[in-house]
């Protein structure tokens, strides 16, 4: 497999930390968004969308959006539970991060990074990711993680971009069972650093 991605994106980076948990070996093949790598006509063939991640397996075919990514790694793995139900709450929180997390804490972290002259947006960002956090955070007072009895997709992709909130403003102190929850991701004997480069 191929894994065309950006190094800093919280996207690409829950592909690679799944990869990692299962031991995957693949083919890392970096791909700068800041100079326009994503819209070459040759990356616009695999993923017409001209977005990381993009995953290509071996036989040629390519798959976009990194939860789906997720959900096809995962698939006869402990990271998507068996039971119908727990499998539902596994796709549940994962629409909920691309639909209520995402916008806000990914979004807020990249104006503070590379786009200072959209700084006026971030008042409005913050108040919808601490909504986000304050939701994780309450769900998180009851159960370890997000779905089932131990660590699923739905926890990878929600760390991925919550583990770096601060770089967008945000205080996780403010969230102790989220900080905790995030503390106990990276337990995993397997976990990588967002800033690792892969082998």
């Amino acid at each position: 497999m191929k894994l065309y991605d950006y190094l800093p994106s919280g996207n690409s980076y829950k592909v690679r930390l799944l990869l990692s948990y299962l031991g995957i070996d693949y083919t890392h093949v970096p791909i700068d968004i800041h100079k326009g790598e994503t819209q070459t006509p040759a990356y616009l063939a695999m993923n017409p969308a001209g977005q990381i991640p993009l995953l290509q397996l071996g036989d040629g075919r390519t798959l976009a959006e990194s939860n789906a990514i997720l959900m096809f790694l995962a698939e006869d793995t402990p990271y998507c539970p068996v039971n119908h139900f727990d499998h539902a709450k596994v796709l549940q929180w994962m629409f909920w991060e691309q639909y209520r997390h995402e916008p806000a804490i990914a979004v807020a972290r990249y104006i503070s990074h590379y786009a200072p002259e959209r700084k006026a947006e971030l008042p409005a960002l913050h108040e919808k990711g601490r909504a986000a956090l304050a939701v994780m955070d309450a769900h998180l007072a009851t159960t370890a993680f997000f779905a089932g009895s131990g660590p699923s997709a739905a926890d990878i992709s929600l760390y991925a971009y919550t583990h770096v909130a601060d770089e967008g403003g945000f205080d996780l102190a403010e969230y102790p069972n989220v900080e905790a929850w995030c503390a106990r991701m990276a337990e995993h004997p397997r976990h990588i650093l967002i800033t690792d480069i892969p082998a």
